[in-house]
């Protein structure tokens, strides 16, 4: 890099720069305004006119009805793609097409469209790092952001939301969830395309790992890491929380039929925006709100679409945090379990399985409406709700069994990739019978007496017994933080039988950080099926193995997680088919064996352990953030913002010196 001198950031040598206007023309015409308006309405409205026609927008069309389009836009390219600046993913690289498509299509039916942004940070490029205790924090920021945006503009009559990735779409629809009686439509940011030779996003993820274990070359590693997105927009090609985001969205109403999980940068997935952007002016022309789109009963068929896609466990977050915002009641763990214990998995995805197929194959095959039509079937959906095309979903899913464009894309997968559709989302007959099982489960014990979440279908099925039962009992090996259960992983401490236990990770000790390194670190190891993890963080959606998250109470919150000592024998017990599940303190380091009670009552007796402290970096705006969760629901209620519970809990404290 060539030296920068002191004069170079302070002088340019173009003395053109210094001529310097200070007066402008202004805009041809006049304001379209009347006396009474002048008289009557608030002046911002009226600046806002002159705003609109010095921005060049001509000034007899200020008055056609405004709408505003919101995205997680991120980068900036140049006008052939190529990128002036990155964004911080290809989620939101190309979303600015979207965009400018929605904004196209408003205008030509005679409305102004306006256009804001809030982008959003990755979670694969914040792994194993600081970045990530900003994380999960960050969805309420965007969400609260987005939320000021839309009330910035006092004169919309609808808004658009553009979002694809794990905290900007769910703080979207967090966002879009409390428009009320104004319409809202949310366009999903679509996915990447497989690479034609190479691995996909979560696959490569490893390759740091697997080096270590002299898995892979060098050589291997740079190709592949290089060549992974394969295209340069779009979430990742597995079912993760963003594409398990766009599935919901979609399963909510609040998104066109088949527009989750579209190939970024295609014509099909632009087609989406221009109408999404049709439907938002057809909502207002029928005076519909997003309240009369998300409902109780909208809520729990996304329930059912995320159980029957296998989705991302981080979505028991993310949905009753967008109910919330909606005023609607808040699924429990109880409501969760119920769904998963009545709904079959239909989709063969990857990180589920058993195949994996990749996203962008889910979307050819059908995506949302072609999994909806069997749960219909089954008698799972209310379709009976609206959704954001202004008819019912029962209509929607009645055009898309006839469409063509359901026959045309399931031609094309056959065509392009030698793929049956019905291989990928499967009647329930077919799914059972090629071993596909309910995904998510809910253990408790005696360390997680108020719940935890496993991905069932994410442990090795060799080790299933014949009833469904994966069955682990061994000792624990205990962190404090991501670094140092790492640390031991790669030094080859963590060995086959073990019970790696990771606490002081939940919101108040680390922000509930994603804990894929440890995962897929473990995923690596010649005995890796046989070492199972607990945790009060969170796990990525494409972590595979025994691996129980969520644990509540957090260590930190005294919970009896963060009591367990190296050596402890810890027993867990999932069943696959019933979906129950515990996890149990029963044993000590000393070889005393007992039961889940006795078990129950050493932690009440035992001092929580001496080493418990948040982690050292943890940012202040993270500290701030878990304590307004925690009086607020807490985890298992969104790891929202209540303001009536926090009002409370601080006017009821005795104020500070």
């Amino acid at each position: 890099m060539a030296e920068i001198t002191f004069s170079s950031v302070l002088e340019s040598d173009n003395r053109d720069l210094f001529r310097v206007p200070t007066h402008a023309r202004g805009p041809a015409g006049v304001l379209p305004i009347t006396g009474e308006m002048l008289r009557n309405a608030p002046s911002g409205n009226l600046f806002g006119l002159s705003q609109n026609a010095g921005m060049g927008w001509d000034p007899a069309r200020v008055l056609d009805p405004e709408f505003l389009i919101l995205s997680t836009h991120g980068g900036m390219r140049a006008e052939d793609g190529t990128p002036i600046a990155l964004g911080f993913h290809t989620g939101h690289w190309e979303v600015g097409l979207l965009v400018a498509e929605a904004a196209r299509e408003l205008k030509a039916l005679r409305a102004v469209p306006f256009a804001g942004a809030c982008t959003d940070p990755c979670d694969g490029r914040t792994q194993g790092t600081t970045g990530m205790m900003d994380s999960l924090a960050y969805r309420n920021d965007a969400a609260m952001v987005l939320r000021r945006l839309m009330r910035s503009l006092p004169t919309r009559k609808g808004v658009l939301g553009i979002a694809t990735c794990d905290k900007g779409l769910p703080a979207m629809m967090m966002a879009l969830a409390s428009s009320g009686a104004l319409p809202a439509v949310l366009v999903p940011g679509g996915v990447t395309l497989l690479p034609e030779e190479g691995e996909d996003a979560g696959k490569v993820q490893t390759i740091g790992a697997r080096f270590a274990q002299q898995q892979i070359t060098l050589e291997y590693a740079a190709e592949v890491g290089c060549r992974t997105c394969a295209s340069p927009g779009g979430g990742c090609q597995f079912l993760g929380t963003a594409a398990t985001s766009q599935v919901v969205a979609e399963a909510l109403g609040l998104s066109l039929p088949h527009t989750a999980l579209a190939p970024s940068g295609h014509p099909v997935w632009l087609d989406a925006a221009r109408r999404s952007a049709r439907a938002l002016m057809r909502m207002y022309q029928l005076k519909m709100g997003a309240r009369d789109v998300l409902t109780d009963a909208s809520v729990r068929n996304a329930m059912v679409l995320h159980a029957a896609f296998g989705g991302s466990t981080n979505l028991l977050i993310h949905l009753p945090a967008v109910a919330f915002h909606a005023g609607l009641r808040r699924p429990t763990v109880e409501d969760w379990a119920a769904v998963n214990r009545q709904t079959p998995r239909l989709v063969d995805a990857l990180p589920n399985g058993p195949h994996g197929f990749a996203t962008v194959q889910v979307f050819l095959a059908g995506g949302v409406p072609e999994a909806m039509l069997h749960l219909r079937r089954a008698g799972l959906l209310d379709t009976s709700v609206r959704t954001v095309s202004g008819d019912t979903l029962a209509a929607c899913l009645d055009w898309w069994e006839q469409s063509e464009r359901r026959r045309a894309l399931r031609e094309e997968l056959k065509r392009v990739d030698g793929i049956d559709a019905d291989d990928v989302i499967m009647s329930p007959d077919r799914a059972h019978a090629r071993g596909l099982t309910p995904t998510v489960c809910f253990p408790v014990g005696n360390l997680a007496p108020e719940g935890s979440v496993i991905k069932s279908t994410a442990i090795d099925p060799s080790l299933i017994d014949e009833t469904g039962v994966y069955c682990h009992s061994g000792p624990a090996k205990v962190f404090t933080t991501e670094e140092a259960a790492i640390e031991a992983i790669k030094a080859g401490q963590v060995t086959q039988g073990d019970v790696l236990v990771l606490i002081c990770s939940g919101p108040k000790g680390a922000g509930m950080p994603e804990t894929y390194q440890v995962t897929s670190a473990l995923k690596m190891l010649p005995h890796c099926k046989h070492v199972a993890v607990i945790t009060d963080a969170r796990f990525s959606g494409v972590s595979t193995g025994a691996c129980i998250g969520h644990v509540s109470p957090e260590a930190l919150a005294r919970g009896p997680v963060g009591k367990v000592r190296n050596g402890d024998w810890i027993e867990i017990v999932i069943d696959r088919q019933r979906l129950t599940g515990s996890v149990n303190l029963v044993g000590d380091a000393d070889g005393r064996r007992f039961d889940a009670a006795e078990g129950a009552r050493l932690l009440l007796e035992r001092a929580p352990r001496g080493d418990l402290s948040p982690h050292p970096a943890l940012p202040d705006d993270t500290r701030l953030w878990a304590a307004l969760v925690q009086a607020s629901g807490g985890v298992w209620g969104g790891c929202v913002y209540d303001a009536e519970k926090i009002a409370r809990a601080v006017e009821s404290g005795a104020p500070e010196s």
